[in-house]
């Protein structure tokens, strides 16, 4: 099989997207029906690049974001963009052209694109509207181009077959995974990084993600104001991620909490100190009210960390029986759960076996296998 794999989304630090793209794009290589395996960036073929080399990507994306805020550069860019991708692939027809990001330019060869979430759609609310009308467009262009979809998750292929009226024989679900740098650790190897940020071995309760609106993050305050002030004190919340978008009063709750001393927002972190401050964690706190697929989750089982998180959408099928999960706006059994998490010690030791033996189903080598039965899914 010939491939060409579409890397704009790999952009440093990785994250979401752009991480299930670089990993994909690394084990690809070692699939031997790959035999030839070409990575498109923009509107030139290019090598996969690694954070060493990252500052032009990041560059070039900081200013695709400029340029999309725009109304009218955003028009034009939606009109020039495809056509240039489009000559970019000229000659190459007999390559399947994979789009891992919801969108595919005009091919004249198989295609398969990855569809990692709904939520521009049924979730149009917690996005910035610019975002929703440029991506359902574009989406509805991607519909008519694919012949093969893939999913995250199975719960995700369901979706998207019944949302768009797809046949879902023209869907896959490929399961993502995680880094091999989430993984159970001791102490000494945390002690500079949670130094660093005044943190203790498992001295604290972790949220990772942006704060946006659908993440419930509203709801995680109000389950964790219900705990005695003494256990919010002893393992104050900590949040990891971007400051997002629509999230202005999380903040202030957030700087709220912070002032009565039982929460800290980091915002960004490393990405090599991000595995670290999850295996230092007491418990995992998720309580989204939609994902595509929930790779935190992941990483904190594969960290040997307690996981408690809603039961929306694609969670139960990420955490299978390792985490303790509620509905998502029942504050008082989540609230219930996270003091479980935190002091019953002998839940704690059960959560942490299954959850690592939950993590290992997931593999990167895994996700690129599949996705190579898919090309040739396609190919027939």
């Amino acid at each position: 099989m010939k491939v060409i794999l579409s890397i704009d989304p790999v952009r440093f630090p990785l994250t979401g997207i752009g991480r299930y793209t670089f990993e994909l794009a690394k084990h690809l290589k070692e699939i031997a029906e790959v035999e030839e395996l070409k990575f498109l960036s923009g509107y030139r073929f290019a090598h996969l690049p690694e954070p060493e080399t990252a500052t032009n990507v990041y560059s070039s994306n900081k200013l695709r974001q400029t340029v999309l805020k725009n109304t009218l550069t955003r028009e034009l860019y939606s009109l020039v963009s495809p056509l240039l991708k489009q000559h970019a692939l000229r000659g190459y027809k007999e390559h399947i052209y994979h789009g891992p990001n919801f969108y595919l330019p005009p091919f004249a060869g198989p295609t398969v694109c990855t569809f990692h979430d709904l939520s521009i759609f049924t979730w149009a609310h917690c996005h910035p509207p610019e975002r929703v009308r440029y991506m359902r467009k574009e989406i509805a262009l991607t519909l008519k181009r694919a012949d093969i979809l893939i999913t995250d998750t199975e719960t995700t292929r369901q979706e998207v077959a019944a949302y768009f009226s797809w046949p879902l024989d023209k869907i896959r679900a490929v399961p993502l995974a995680c880094s091999d740098d989430f993984r159970p650790r001791n102490e000494p190897a945390l002690n500079s990084v949670l130094n660093k940020h005044d943190l203790t071995m498992q001295g604290y309760s972790l949220y990772v993600g942006t704060i946006e609106p659908r993440k419930n993050l509203g709801v995680l305050l109000d389950a964790y104001v219900l705990l005695p002030l003494a256990v919010r004190q002893q393992w104050p919340l900590i949040l990891i991620g971007y400051q997002g978008w629509r999230s202005e009063q999380l903040h202030a709750r957030i700087e709220a909490a912070v002032s009565e001393g039982w929460a800290r927002y980091l915002g960004f972190v490393e990405a090599d100190e991000l595995p670290l401050i999850y295996a230092g964690a007491r418990v995992f706190v998720f309580p989204s009210l939609y994902e595509g697929f929930g790779l935190p989750v992941l990483e904190a089982m594969a960290s040997g960390i307690p996981v408690v998180c809603s039961n929306a959408s694609t969670l139960p099928e990420v955490a299978g029986e390792a985490a303790a999960m509620c509905e998502p706006q029942d504050v008082d059994t989540l609230s219930e759960l996270i003091n479980r998490a935190l002091q019953d010690e002998n839940w704690r030791e059960l959560a942490v076996k299954k959850g690592l033996l939950q993590a290992a189903k997931f593999s990167w080598q895994r996700c690129a296998t599949e996705t190579a039965a898919v090309y040739k899914e396609v190919l027939a």
